[in-house]
């Protein structure tokens, strides 16, 4: 059975960063990510990150602010630093891995496995 456990998040000024941290466990994912749901809007991708960690994929609002990282060392750990955090990017953070991945008029668009965690809050005040 599918497990993920997203922790690290919580309530941080605009500007200020986290870190955020996510353990996989019960099946191996080649590529993962995150998604993000903010109150009242759907949940859409993050970042992503490849089996070896040599390509890495980001949604344009998060770009050269998010950087996305993971350990296979052990069980599969997959993390987010977030930096130059902004108030927009208040929503739950939820980690994922994919059943499948393609490229649709040019954008990433993986496909995320029906398993999803609890999430983690993130609060950005202004």
């Amino acid at each position: 059975q599918v497990e993920l456990v997203e922790s690290g998040g919580g309530l941080v000024q605009a500007g200020g960063s986290l870190r955020l941290s996510c353990a996989a466990s019960g099946r191996t994912f080649i590529d993962m990510g995150w998604y993000r749901q903010a109150p009242g809007k759907e949940r859409e991708f993050v970042a992503a990150i490849s089996g070896n960690a040599d390509q890495t994929h980001y949604a344009d609002s998060v770009k050269g602010r998010f950087t996305i990282s993971r350990d296979n060392t052990k069980n599969t750990m997959v993390y987010l630093q977030m930096n130059s955090l902004k108030p927009e990017d208040t929503a739950i953070y939820y980690c994922n891995g994919f059943e499948s991945v393609s490229f649709l008029g040019g954008r990433y668009a993986p496909i995320p496995s029906t398993n999803w965690g609890q999430g983690t809050q993130v609060t950005v005040s202004s």
